[in-house]
């Protein structure tokens, strides 16, 4: 599996950074329909779509290491802000 995985939802750009994840899950805590840990205890996507935009917003700025960064459309980063 590559170390970056990548989703469009909701006009975002969402990117899971697999080697930056260690696991904690807040985001699975956040949307347990959009994300899961997978058997490495890594976060993968499971139905992003699913999740209504801020709640997303919510689950993806929910990881204490910042390895899901978001964009918008016109390329702002949303989270983390920076």
């Amino acid at each position: 599996m590559s170390a970056v995985e990548e989703r469009r939802v909701h006009g975002l750009r969402v990117v899971i950074d697999r080697d930056q994840c260690v696991g904690f899950g807040d985001c699975v805590k956040e949307a347990p329909e959009g994300f899961k840990l997978d058997d490495e205890t890594v976060v993968v996507f499971l139905d992003p779509e699913s999740v209504e935009r801020e709640r997303l917003l919510r689950a993806c700025d929910a990881c204490p290491v910042d390895a899901i960064t978001v964009w918008d459309s016109e390329g702002r980063q949303l989270v983390p802000l920076t």
